[in-house]
């Protein structure tokens, strides 16, 4: 049988499922680096690595075919989400493959979009985009800034989208059943929403959780209470697709939050506090409790 792992696994179900939580925590048993023996993949040391094994690794005897591609997230894998709803991107995001901003905060694609991209479909739109887009196969509900646990704070105040992972999911299954009544209009619209088996075939990706670690330690929250509440938020969103019908899940890992610009201007750090490469030491930490 083939697992999802939270470093960027396909992994579509077995003919007999397992609870969702079950599959989610078997990858611990395998090496952080490199393929699992059956082929799903974990966490390995860079982006462009992840990339590349997800594209060039099977994951199964047979070639994974999946339909559509549902994608909940943060800035990670937003193509559109926030900019819909709090203004456009503005240069010089997109400057280098789509040459113009694209709804992306990033200078070219996601790896969302490279996954898309992998199984021969088109660019997932943004659900909270109504300019242009096409949800024949998938749809995005990634926000910038979105968090796992809701944030009791506006976005001019803290920075967080009030579209957190619990919100994405409202959206999701409003999304679910209000796509094939326009489905059943027939005409065009059937070229513009999913098919309904797309659901229980689709690949569903999951791209969030660094915006909460800032969020605790910004706010001054203690660690020890938001990252379980967190992970049972997380758990029981899993569940809840699963229990909709989604049964292939790609979980991607949490990258060095303390290596990042913003975190080191932000935050106080003593020298003692910083590794080798100039990171900050307990926000990796955090991320380290997060991902066990």
């Amino acid at each position: 049988m083939n697992r999802p792992s939270s470093g960027g696994g396909v992994a579509p179900a077995a003919t007999q499922p397992q609870e969702p939580h079950r599959l989610l925590r078997r990858h611990h048993r395998h090496h952080p680096s490199r393929p699992h023996q059956d082929g799903a993949l974990v966490s390995v040391t860079s982006l462009r690595d992840r990339v590349l094994l997800l594209l060039s690794v099977p994951v199964s005897s047979s070639p994974c075919h999946f339909p559509a591609v549902v994608n909940l997230g943060d800035s990670n894998s937003d193509t559109g989400g926030l900019s819909a709803a709090f203004g456009p991107v503005r240069t010089p995001y997109g400057e280098t493959f789509f040459r113009m901003p694209a709804g992306r905060y990033s200078d070219g694609r996601l790896i969302i979009d490279f996954i898309a991209e992998s199984f021969g479909l088109p660019y997932l739109s943004a659900y909270l985009d109504s300019l242009g887009t096409n949800f024949r196969h998938g749809a995005n509900f990634a926000s910038a800034g979105a968090t796992i646990m809701p944030q009791n704070v506006t976005l001019s105040q803290g920075g967080y989208s009030p579209f957190s992972l619990d919100v994405q999911l409202d959206e999701f299954l409003q999304f679910k059943s209000r796509s094939q009544t326009i489905y059943e209009r027939g005409g065009v619209y059937r070229e513009l929403m999913p098919r309904k088996e797309y659901f229980s075939r689709a690949l569903y990706t999951f791209d969030i959780g660094q915006n909460d670690i800032t969020a605790f330690s910004f706010l001054n929250i203690s660690a020890n209470d938001y990252i379980p509440n967190a992970l049972n938020e997380f758990s029981s969103v899993i569940k809840s697709i699963y229990e909709e019908g989604g049964r292939s899940f790609w979980i991607h890992n949490t990258g060095p939050l303390g290596c990042l610009s913003y975190v080191l201007l932000r935050m106080p750090l003593t020298a003692e506090q910083l590794d080798s490469a100039g990171c900050a030491i307990p926000y990796n930490h955090y991320l380290s409790r997060q991902k066990d």
